[in-house]
């Protein structure tokens, strides 16, 4: 079950691979997450010495948020990965020019996890086309829908 999606990063990139992360959260983090209160849309990920990190994901906490912690939205978050994907997503990031994105945050078996993906950038002319794209495929189906009648 999604929780909230990236759509921003599959305007602006060319998604190519997909990993599931587990995220280290705290526990305020956790109730603000199920309670909806969480924006992907300025969200990336950085590998850094061995470690995935998401950075910019915006996590309100909830009025109801202990008095002795105070809060930080947009906290470096730590990302779990196999020791093995991690060392993949290492040589693609920095060898072959491609970026990580925060796709979705969904539920599994009632953990939150983050689908992440390895994406390459997409040039202007590329947005245009894929907005063509789906234009065209709006209309198709609306002649197919008119078609039955």
């Amino acid at each position: 079950m999604s929780i909230v999606d990236n759509k921003k990063a599959f305007h602006d990139y060319f998604i190519e691979e997909r990993y599931e992360a587990g995220i280290v959260l705290e526990g305020w983090e956790a109730k603000s997450i199920r309670a909806g209160r969480v924006q992907l849309k300025e969200a990336y990920v950085i590998v850094r010495s061995g470690e995935v990190f998401l950075f910019g994901a915006h996590i309100s906490p909830l009025p109801t948020a202990s008095t002795h912690i105070h809060p930080d939205p947009v906290r470096t978050r730590k990302l779990l990965l196999n020791a093995e994907e991690i060392k993949k997503l290492i040589g693609k990031v920095e060898r072959s020019g491609y970026t990580l994105v925060p796709l979705n945050l969904h539920y599994l078996k009632g953990r939150i996890k983050c689908e992440v993906g390895l994406a390459k950038g997409k040039k202007q002319h590329d947005k245009r086309d894929t907005e063509k794209e789906r234009d065209w495929q709006r209309e198709q189906q609306s002649i197919m829908k008119q078609n039955r009648r």
